[in-house]
């Protein structure tokens, strides 16, 4: 037996453990679901100690693994946190900063910020993720999120820039966009992975008997699907009002617990590239506070 650790097979036990499957962690290691499969049997084997049960449900920890992952998360620790104080000590405005942020916000206002920024700093490559869950600062998934939140976790720091409103909204070519009205009409609604969002839960309350023509687990296809005639759609106003062929029916809602944040981790806010990055978008996007906040359409920077 060779009980000799790696680790990259721990950090892949760890992704399996937080994950509950094989294709979840392949998702966060961006590997494929096979090599998940292979380092996990092979790191059994040469430790020989059964480390998951293999359940209908998905995989789970047993004893053994339980304490090894224990372990494991510790080590993860201290390295995010050295890596954190090291990049924390970077001063050059070049090299890559990861941006982590709502597809939403890409399919709207983000491309010519993020264009000004890099005419700015052409020494910074950008690499953006769009997710709807919260990535993990603190484990580096992501250097700067950009993104609606409802309550910033406190190992983040960050500028609040604006509240976020949504409102309904239909094709041009829709009844609705001609009476102004919403009742009896179809919706294009978000699906349950989405159901923490401000716009699933104003649905949930304000059109509990909505006729629902399609779900979609994303924002920027439920915008797609109104602007193609399918049904109406609740939106951020950003988003809606900045869509061609959509118009706007309903008066903008602000819901008090959401707001658009640009965060990033305490250890790395005096790195350079996260420095001007953070303060460059913060300020951009606070001049379309109007815009976030339904009260006019975007204007060019």
């Amino acid at each position: 037996m060779d009980s000799r650790l790696d680790w990259e097979d721990l950090h892949t036990v760890l992704a399996v453990a937080d994950c509950g499957s094989l294709a979840g962690a392949a998702r966060r290691l961006g590997v494929n679901h096979t090599t998940v499969l292979r380092r996990i049997g092979g790191f059994e084997q040469r430790l020989g100690l059964r480390l998951f049960d293999r359940l209908p449900g998905g995989y789970a920890l047993t004893a053994g693994g339980e304490e090894l992952a224990a372990a494991a998360r510790g080590m993860a620790a201290t390295v995010d946190a050295l890596e954190r104080r090291l990049a924390g000590q970077d001063l050059r405005l070049e090299g890559t900063l990861r941006v982590a942020t709502a597809d939403t916000l890409t399919a709207s206002l983000l491309p010519p910020l993020l264009a000004q920024f890099r005419e700015l700093h052409p020494g910074i490559v950008l690499e953006v993720t769009t997710t709807n869950l919260m990535v993990n600062l603190t484990r580096r998934d992501a250097d700067v999120a950009i993104r609606p939140v409802l309550d910033p976790p406190e190992t983040l720091v960050g500028r609040r820039v604006a509240g976020i409103a949504f409102a309904a909204y239909a094709a041009a070519s829709h009844p609705a966009a001609r009476s102004g009205t919403v009742a009896a009409h179809p919706w294009v609604a978000p699906d349950d992975t989405l159901a923490g969002t401000s716009v699933a839960r104003w649905m949930r309350r304000a059109l509990p008997d909505a006729a629902i023509a399609l779900r979609t687990d994303s924002l920027v296809e439920v915008c797609r699907a109104a602007r193609a005639g399918i049904g109406l759609a609740a939106l951020p106003c950003y988003l809606g009002d900045a869509t061609e062929g959509l118009v706007r029916i309903a008066t903008p809602t602000v819901p008090e617990d959401a707001a658009l944040w640009v965060l990033t981790h305490e250890d790395l806010r005096r790195t350079a590239r996260v420095s001007a990055f953070t303060e460059f978008m913060a300020a951009a996007l606070a001049r379309q506070r109007d815009l976030l906040e339904g009260r006019r359409p975007a204007v060019a920077e």
